[in-house]
């Protein structure tokens, strides 16, 4: 049920951008449940669509909690065009979603009884690096898989240089990689 730590120092396997989206709300008044209820439970529901189907793009999330009022989801997804493809697909949860908030606020209902937010990052190889220490896989770990530190480097500014090698377009091994000039 709760994952074994992996001994030793381990780092992230991402290869190119990392793409992750922070979504959350805050509970602007606690009497006011019938605002924020559907809003709490409707994001389980989309992560759960998203897990039936993973060419959607998610490739893991973490719920969290900032304080009694404030919930959100670190999610880790494999393209911002995926990301973007699900949040406008209109089979999706999600539109639906946003389509009764908007509906709301255009009829003057929300009332600012509770709070929505998101942040977008797409971080650019070479600006991203992780370090885990006895932990099982976690975060970007967790999306996109484990390698022993050494592979990326011991030291952050090893990890921060590393470059996906480039594949030549017969496929081949990489006879140049990113990192040569």
């Amino acid at each position: 049920m709760f994952a074994k730590p992996i001994p030793g120092n381990t780092t992230a396997a991402v290869e190119g951008d990392a793409v992750v989206l922070l979504i959350g709300m805050r509970i602007n008044h606690f009497w006011a449940v019938h605002h924020w209820g559907p809003v709490l439970l409707a994001m389980p529901r989309m992560l759960r669509e998203l897990g039936k189907d993973k060419s959607r793009g998610l490739l893991g999330h973490v719920l969290l909690t900032a304080s009694p009022r404030t919930y959100y989801v670190v999610q880790y997804w494999e393209s911002k065009e995926k990301l973007y493809a699900y949040a406008s697909a209109p089979d999706m949860f999600h539109r639906e979603a946003w389509a009764t908030l908007n509906k709301k606020e255009r009829k003057g209902k929300r009332r600012q009884h509770v709070g929505l937010w998101h942040e977008t990052y797409i971080a650019a190889e070479g600006s991203y690096e992780s370090i885990y220490g006895d932990m099982p896989p976690f975060g970007l770990a967790a999306a996109h898989g484990v390698l022993p530190l050494e592979r990326r480097g011991r030291r952050a500014s090893d990890r921060f240089a590393h470059r996906t090698p480039v594949v030549s377009p017969a496929g081949d091994a990489p006879a140049v990689t990113a990192e040569t000039p």
